[in-house]
């Protein structure tokens, strides 16, 4: 039984996943991570938690398409024009999801009565003890003022002594709880509609590619388009054939970072950088470099020399040794 091949949709030369089983799948059966970059509904304020879509390394991408996992879909044109009665259709499902969300912000209010009540009586208690601190302290303080001062000595009276005209006793700023800021402090589920890819007047035939020379010739896609695309594909390739799982390297100074399992149970073992040419030049100080940082942040660098006219990668390691 022939598998249904992922759609990639692409948009400015970049590679999106929108549905989440694709992206569980591409991970858990392909090891292919990509990155995270949607906003959560609930938390739109952040960029530590993300989530879809997922954006995959054009490596990524092309290996997905040459393997025959995923198809390269042209996202901007997929999108025709809609009939009047689809737009009203999508209107109508796009108002039902507003007032099934009020509903549910209202239900969520009257079910949180009972919990605020008793977090009112707490935050009194809490009002409480908080006042008889401060009287415990501003009694201290008058005391200390009141009592006697030895004029030789070199002390005297703080000038931020708090008297009991400034701040009587038992006065403690509070504010209260409206019920306006209640209701803005009560929180309730969102619901996320369907990836715009279910709507009816979408229509990616026509504009769905299979290989990358065909996406190439539409001019929707452009990578490889020279030796060094060639030879990051070729070295992702190489290790992906492998079961490494890899990720962007930037952080640590190479181009990849080369996992023996998923990113989240595993640390990554190697730092790649990938070398053009068997006859490309480097620097001492650039093996220096990736020797001791590699080795500074626990991993090893690896060079990754790319053989275009073989289709061949070569590796060589650098490790960190002290001598003497």
């Amino acid at each position: 039984m022939t598998q249904t091949r992922i759609p990639i949709h692409i948009a400015n030369k970049r590679a999106f996943v929108w549905d989440v089983e694709d992206l569980v799948k591409l991970r858990s059966q392909h090891h292919i991570c990509g990155i995270l970059v949607g906003t959560l509904p609930h938390l739109s304020q952040q960029n530590v938690f993300l989530g879809v879509p997922l954006v995959l390394m054009p490596e990524e991408a092309v290996l997905l398409v040459e393997k025959e996992i995923a198809v390269l879909v042209d996202d901007p044109n997929a999108y025709p024009e809609p009939t009047p009665t689809q737009l009203e259709k999508w209107m109508s499902e796009q108002e039902y999801i507003v007032q099934r969300h009020q509903a549910l912000f209202e239900g969520n209010l009257k079910g949180n009565k009972e919990t605020k009540a008793s977090e009112r009586a707490m935050s009194e208690e809490a009002v409480r003890k908080r006042k008889e601190r401060e009287l415990r302290r501003q009694q201290k303080a008058l005391e200390r003022q009141n009592s006697p001062l030895d004029l030789n000595s070199d002390e005297r009276p703080s000038s931020t002594t708090v008297s009991a005209s400034a701040a009587p006793a038992g006065a403690v700023a509070s504010l209260p709880v409206s019920a306006e800021n209640e209701e803005n402090n009560s929180s309730f589920n969102v619901i996320v509609p369907a990836i715009s890819s279910s709507m009816e007047w979408y229509s990616p035939k026509g504009r769905t590619f299979t290989s990358i020379e065909s996406a190439k010739e539409a001019g929707v896609w452009d990578y490889p388009s020279d030796l060094h695309d060639r030879a990051r594909c070729g070295v992702f390739r190489d290790l992906w054939e492998q079961g490494y799982f890899m990720g962007g390297g930037i952080r640590f100074g190479s181009d990849y970072l080369i996992y023996p399992g998923d990113p989240l149970r595993y640390h990554s073992h190697f730092a790649a950088t990938v070398i053009d040419s068997p006859i490309s030049e480097i620097r001492p100080m650039e093996i220096v470099a990736h020797g001791r940082l590699g080795t500074a942040t626990k991993k090893t660098h690896l060079l990754c020399g790319w053989d275009d006219e073989k289709k061949q990668v070569s590796y060589f390691s650098i490790e960190w040794a002290g001598f003497g």
